[in-house]
């Protein structure tokens, strides 16, 4: 079918799924803003798309909201591993998936009616160098880093799981609020230090092996969940010794699960949801050329 599009969410976070070569239209910065607007199109977290590669099973991009790039999503992954079994791209339980932020390997785990409910996904390797999100700081690693933001001197932690996190905790006990987030997310993801821009989780400790999040996502805002955050959060948690792997993460969507192996090595198992399948109408088509 033309212009046909998935639609799925992990944990709140949706996403479109559509394979360039079916549309009538480029995704240009332009269009995918016009897609994915709430109010005006069809509305999403941003776009996964399908293209080719010689380096895996399949190829992703992934597409935020305001039409940049993002090199990694695991809620995102874990949507367009359900699309491909859904559709019937593939029947394997198991393959591998290239983004721009590295080589992934997933592995879906279907329910009692053959449907991709739940995947686990090997993200890679977590990294505090400064030059792997990137980040401006002269540091050796990006651990407890100062940095002000709206007015504030806070300690990050930045982390690289192939796309760029600012990390902030706050002492177990405490707790983050919305207005935080809607005050630290975007000074931060546009400070002067993230030349890139970056992810930004606000973070506490709520236990030996337990984490609760806040997230503000690059080129997307407040968002309810987020796997690549999660990942990001969790080793940073680690690292600082503040829980010990696995680690169980939570997020006003719902929660995830991140496996911290020695190296940072990261593997996360979580849900995912099919929401719809069909076309954008004509009518809406045509006024994206």
């Amino acid at each position: 079918m033309k212009n046909a599009f998935f639609r799925g969410h992990g944990l709140g976070n949706d996403y479109i799924v559509m394979d360039p070569k079916e549309l009538t239209f480029r995704l240009t910065p332009k269009n995918i803003k016009s897609v994915c607007d709430r109010n005006w199109g069809l509305g999403s977290d941003g776009i996964l798309a399908l293209v080719p590669t010689k380096k895996a099973d399949f190829g992703l991009r992934i597409f935020n909201p305001d039409g940049s790039e993002a090199e990694k999503s695991g809620n995102g992954l874990r949507i367009f591993a359900r699309y491909l079994h859904a559709t019937g791209k593939t029947r394997r339980k198991r393959f591998t998936v290239e983004t721009q932020g590295g080589l992934v390997t997933i592995e879906l785990h279907l329910d009692r009616h053959g449907d991709a409910s739940a995947a686990t996904v090997e993200m890679g390797r977590a990294t505090f160098k400064p030059a792997a999100l990137p980040c401006a700081l002269q540091a050796e690693e990006l651990i407890q880093q100062p940095i002000e933001a709206a007015g504030r001197p806070l300690l990050f932690t930045g982390v690289s799981v192939g796309n760029p996190h600012c990390v902030v905790f706050k002492p177990a006990g405490e707790s983050w609020s919305r207005e935080d987030l809607l005050a630290l997310g975007p000074a931060l993801e546009h400070h002067a230090l993230f030349p890139k821009r970056t992810n930004v989780q606000l973070a506490v400790p709520t236990g030996p092996k337990d984490i609760f999040i806040l997230i503000w996502e690059r080129g997307a805002g407040e968002t309810q969940a987020s796997g690549s955050s999660s990942c990001a959060a969790a080793s940073a948690a680690v690292r600082l010794g503040l829980v010990k792997s696995p680690v169980t993460v939570r997020m006003p969507g719902g929660t995830l699960n991140i496996d911290v192996a020695g190296d940072f090595s990261l593997t996360m198992k979580g849900p995912v949801a099919e929401v719809a399948r069909g076309t954008l109408s004509p009518s809406f088509v045509r006024s994206l050329r």
